[in-house]
């Protein structure tokens, strides 16, 4: 069974002429394109418009240079002697450079005074020095353009460096001070106004080879000596800056009044049992701790504000609880203030030390007073207890079980006990005793 029987057809059909297959045109390869981007695209138009390499604008000629290295002679204007020298040379298009030599511009010399016999005999004479041996320094101070390590191998005579150097400079110094029209006009010259200084260069350069020539444990050595040194100088100054702090306080200290120290008090309630100090206890006599604050910070030459500020905080909250340092902070937290000042400087901190203790002689003060009013309130209790007739004694007698003679304790120890129970309240008012409950008439009653 095939497909026709399913459909009913007949199974002899006339056979389909088969159609011809329109003759593909045969488009050629444009130009500019790839086998496979042609392949894949058939020949469609692409999505963006392409331009030709025609409609470009296109660079304009450059004239190529023709550049050649040449072996040609030069001559340099830093030499004297017109040496003609030979070297390569970069030639463009045929023309070579023109101009001095590239690197004549770095030959820079020094310009060494000159002087006459006669200025010699007048002004620069010295016993010390002859004056052969001042025109071959001078000779070679221009050749060697003051390299006096150079000169002083290679003088004759045996002259240090330093000595070279003192020669030459006061030599100038001579010369500029004669050749000057008044001294005034050379007073700001350098050879003038720092003179050199032949003793002061021999002990820095002894001493510069001292240093350098140490080994560890002498820099150890120098080290201790230096730090032990500083400590005695600060402990002597600290003693003076204390003898000085202590004479105006000797005469302005007074003993008898105190109002800025403080003595931490726990907090009372009206049940508690302890009795409160007395008064004199928070406001003992002694200005000791309002006194050393300025002191203390004078002691130390060179702290760190931070570091001693926080010390001091300490110290004036070493007597006081934890709860009550917390409640001065945030004491200063409700006026605005920081727990640390932002610039911490002298007048700052102690300003803010000053604040801190009068909140605590408040919060000692507010102590106190809740100590009083709870003695107070203890007191008006117990004279309400002495007294028979007051309210409260009536009040606690009507409060009070009535219990008949004719009623054991077992009895009224269950009723407590059913009335404690969980199903009841507390409060509840107690059931009256059967005795006292209203008789029921009978019949012969009526």
């Amino acid at each position: 069974m095939d497909a026709k029987d399913i459909l009913g057809l007949p199974k002899t059909s006339a056979p389909s002429e088969k159609k011809p297959r329109p003759p593909k045109d045969s488009q050629r390869k444009p130009d500019g394109i790839s086998r496979e981007v042609y392949a894949l695209t058939g020949g469609l138009p692409p999505l963006m418009p392409t331009l030709e390499v025609s409609h470009l604008k296109k660079r304009p000629p450059v004239d190529k240079e023709k550049v050649t290295w040449q072996w040609l002679p030069f001559m340099s204007s830093a030499r004297t002697d017109n040496l003609q020298l030979y070297h390569w040379v970069r030639v463009v298009n045929g023309v070579p450079p023109t101009g001095d030599y590239a690197f004549a511009k770095y030959n820079k010399s020094v310009d060494i005074v000159k002087y006459t016999d006669e200025e010699y005999e007048k002004y620069l004479t010295d016993p010390t020095w002859t004056k052969e041996e001042t025109d071959q320094l001078f000779e070679m101070c221009q050749q060697f353009d003051l390299r006096f390590l150079l000169i002083a191998d290679r003088f004759p005579s045996s002259r240090t460096v330093e000595e070279l150097k003192n020669r030459y400079y006061a030599v100038s110094r001579a010369l500029l001070v004669a050749k000057a029209p008044s001294s005034g006009d050379v007073s700001n010259h350098p050879l003038v106004k720092n003179p050199y200084n032949m003793s002061q260069e021999i002990e820095r350069k002894r001493a510069l080879a001292a240093v350098l020539s140490q080994t560890r444990q002498q820099e150890r050595k120098d080290a201790e000596i230096l730090a032990e040194a500083k400590r005695i100088a600060e402990i002597r100054l600290t003693r003076k800056e204390e003898e000085e702090a202590e004479l105006p306080q000797e005469t302005t200290a007074d003993p008898d009044v105190n109002d800025n120290t403080i003595v931490p008090v726990e907090p009372a309630s009206p049940s508690s049992s302890v009795q409160p100090p007395p008064l004199a206890a928070v406001l003992p006599i002694s200005t000791a701790d309002s006194a050393s604050t300025p002191a203390s910070l004078r002691m130390l030459r060179v702290f760190l504000r931070t570091h001693v500020f926080d010390q001091m905080v300490q110290e004036a909250n070493s007597s006081s609880g934890l709860r009550t340092v917390k409640r001065v902070e945030q004491t200063l937290q409700d006026l605005g203030i920081n727990i640390k000042p932002k610039v911490p400087t002298k007048a700052v901190c102690s300003e803010h030390l000053e604040l801190r203790k009068e909140i605590l002689t408040l919060l000692n003060l507010q102590k106190q007073l809740q100590y009083k009013e709870a003695e107070a309130s203890a007191n008006r209790e117990n004279s309400y207890s002495e007294t028979p007739s007051t309210p409260m004694r009536v009040q606690r007698d009507q409060d009070r079980l009535f219990v008949p003679d004719g009623y054991s304790g077992e009895r009224v120890g269950k009723r407590d006990n059913k009335r404690k129970g969980s199903g009841r309240h507390i409060e509840a008012p107690p059931s009256p005793p059967q005795s006292k409950r209203p008789r029921k008439l009978k019949s012969s009653d009526g």
